[in-house]
């Protein structure tokens, strides 16, 4: 069983040939609403990958809720987890540039910015031993904060995604099981600003033997990497040519924690994720893009595959 705590959002999403620069104004190709959120788009990515899923987070009382958690419904997630506060569902603004499928994306929590320590406690007293408890930092700190004591506590696993990057992120992954970042934010845990391939692997490695986690770097087009139990794992993505790359992320975490849940061992289990991750880059928006369970098992199996 995994359940998710995080952001649940509505996407406002535009589409220009290209991204604009500071103070410029681009004509745009498109509109398009779409459910969205880290926390959400993980719940669905893992569900939709077959595992059993419970998501806990907020939306508000306005006309955006109900078509946040529209996906999520259709595909058996469990919600009752889920609060309605009053006030707005958290929105992110997202612009599409065509050409290179790049994106950048303006978050406003709202609701998001209820989900309170008491809410995690919760969570995490409807779980067992052995599941899985997958977080990102689009909540409140202290909240995710307060998810991942008491998961310790209750012999759960956490799986922390340390997007978006925030000030409080290294105390916070500290505090977690397997810890999942993009190459820019593993720098910044870490404390430098840039780091090459060699370099990032090798601290990578320092940290697992050091603190026994286990950590995993995205790395885009060139796959992931994984220092886990005293041993580094490289896995490429598909040979992909993107539309869209929002949402990429989250489809890896989500589908990362449902073949862990499955007993696959986190070497398959990347290479699971790595793909999944892939194919969300195939379609536009977050949630709409992320792939059926049957659909990644068979662009494994295609001469495509790497």
């Amino acid at each position: 069983m995994i359940t998710v705590f995080g952001s649940i959002n509505m996407d406002l999403i535009a589409t220009t040939p290209r991204l604009p620069k500071p103070g410029e104004t681009l004509a745009g190709r498109s509109f398009t609403t779409a459910a969205g959120g880290k926390g959400a788009n993980q719940a669905l990515a893992a569900r939709r990958a077959g595992a059993q899923v419970a998501l806990c987070g907020a939306v508000g009382d306005d006309a955006f809720a109900d078509g946040a958690l529209g996906l999520l419904s259709e595909a058996g997630t469990d919600l009752s987890r889920v609060r309605r506060v009053e006030g707005a569902t958290g929105t992110a603004s997202i612009l599409v540039g065509d050409e290179d499928g790049e994106n950048v994306i303006v978050v406003v929590a709202a609701a998001n910015d209820m989900v309170s320590p008491d809410d995690a406690r919760n969570a995490i007293a409807a779980m067992s031993r052995g599941d899985i408890l997958l977080l990102q930092l689009e909540v409140p700190a202290p909240s995710v904060e307060a998810a991942l004591t008491a998961a310790r506590e209750a012999g759960v696993t956490t799986i922390l995604n340390t997007a978006p990057l925030t000030s409080d992120a290294a105390r916070l992954a500290a505090l977690a099981d397997i810890v999942i970042a993009n190459e820019t934010e593993f720098a910044l845990l870490i404390e430098r600003e840039a780091l090459g391939a060699d370099e990032r692997e090798a601290e990578m490695m320092t940290r697992q033997r050091e603190t026994g986690r286990s950590f995993i770097v995205t790395l885009g087009a060139d796959g992931v990497v994984a220092a886990h139990e005293g041993a580094l794992h490289k896995v490429q993505g598909l040979k992909i040519k993107p539309v869209d790359t929002v949402g990429a992320g989250d489809t890896f975490c989500g589908y990362l924690a449902a073949g862990l849940d499955t007993g696959l061992a986190l070497p398959e289990a990347l290479r699971l994720a790595a793909a999944a991750g892939s194919l969300a880059c195939l379609k536009p928006g977050a949630q709409p893009s992320i792939p059926l369970a049957d659909a990644v098992t068979e662009a494994l199996s295609a001469p495509f595959a790497s």
